[in-house]
């Protein structure tokens, strides 16, 4: 079944970061997810999934690099190499990588290309370590004017470049509405290709129910093309967080657990 994980970045902010795993525990999560690891108490977040039997379904390669840019190849690959034995210290195999924005001085092309070499780079390592990288495309529209990947038509051309398992896709819901629309259909025909998923309603960036997405029936799709990994909820809430995450476990009552 289909897992909800939500962002700890975004909700229970009032709380401090690992007071905030208690909090998604007592709500009947089994997972959640943040972005960057530098700044976190590793050996605590570590007691507190093994205290409540919990996963982390993702973070962040720390730091993010630009990777429109070849000369940022080895700084890439540092960072990766960094970040991959937190990542297996705390239980995750799904790191999130981004692509930086777009340079003005060099082609698309020649920046597309950049994104690809870097992904084959690393890919032996994360082969080994049997870790999956990730790779967002973001709206550029409203809230990421400049970066490099928008289209999730262009993100699923660079993992077929890769071609390799443990390099996939994020599929951001709330990035792409905005940026394409055409969810259900550019979701089932490329789920091969997707390693993770982000939500949010639009507009606003909100708890499901806010705007304009049926999300109970994007994710029932999602769930009956085979996808068996986690939707993370990385919104804003409009309501307290207890009351988002409540009426979003509502709307997918027997779709997601």
């Amino acid at each position: 079944m289909l897992k909800l994980s939500p962002c700890a970045e975004m909700l229970f902010t009032e709380l401090n970061f690992l007071d905030r795993i208690d909090a998604f525990k007592k709500m009947g999560f089994s997972a959640f997810e943040f972005w960057g690891w530098r700044n976190k108490d590793i050996e605590g977040i570590l007691r507190k999934i093994e205290k409540n039997k919990m996963r982390i379904s993702s973070m962040c390669i720390d730091p993010m690099v630009g990777i429109v840019d070849s000369k940022n190849k080895d700084e890439f690959l540092k960072s990766a190499e960094e970040t991959i034995p937190v990542a297996k210290k705390i239980g995750i195999s799904i790191l999130i990588v981004t692509t930086g924005n777009q340079l003005n001085n060099i082609s698309r092309e020649e920046q597309h290309n950049n994104i690809v070499a870097c992904l084959k780079a690393v890919s032996p390592l994360v082969e080994k370590e049997k870790i999956t990288i990730v790779l967002e495309p973001l709206n550029i529209l409203v809230d990421h004017k400049g970066y490099y990947l928008s289209t999730s038509a262009e993100g699923f051309q660079i993992i077929r470049e890769v071609a390799s398992k443990n390099i996939r896709l994020l599929f951001d819901i709330y990035h792409q509405q905005i940026t394409e629309g055409n969810l259900i259909q550019n979701i089932t025909q490329n789920l091969d290709l997707i390693g993770h998923f982000h939500s949010a309603d639009v507009p606003g960036r909100y708890e499901f129910g806010t705007g304009e997405l049926n999300y109970r029936n994007i994710i029932h799709r999602i769930k009956d093309s085979g996808f068996n990994g986690y939707i993370g909820l990385e919104f804003r809430p409009l309501k307290s967080t207890e009351e988002a995450l409540k009426s979003v476990k509502k709307i997918l009552r027997g779709v997601c657990e």
